[in-house]
């Protein structure tokens, strides 16, 4: 009879420290919405730096379109100008 009321009272014991550790679920849900807040300000960074990636090609492509805008102006003069020059010349 002595085992029977120990062996009650270690399973008791052992039941209480299994229960009395165990995560509540007010505990969970503040986890859940720490992990959630930390998601979102991450993808708010990730979304900041690629528009700033995104404004950064942009630029690089405007100047690039301006470059070659200008070096094809400066062709095309050219040209019109030895046209002309021949052109005096035969004249």
């Amino acid at each position: 009879m002595k085992k029977v009321i120990l062996s009650l009272a270690l399973v008791l014991a052992m039941g209480l420290t299994v229960v009395s550790c165990k995560e509540t679920t007010k505990e969970k849900t503040e986890d859940a919405v720490e992990s959630a807040a930390e998601d979102v300000e991450e993808a708010a960074e990730d979304t900041g730096a690629a528009m700033e990636e995104a404004a950064e090609d942009t630029g690089d492509a405007i100047e690039e379109a301006a470059e070659d805008t200008k070096e094809g102006v400066e062709e095309a003069a050219e040209e019109v100008e030895e046209e002309v020059d021949a052109a005096a010349d035969k004249a």
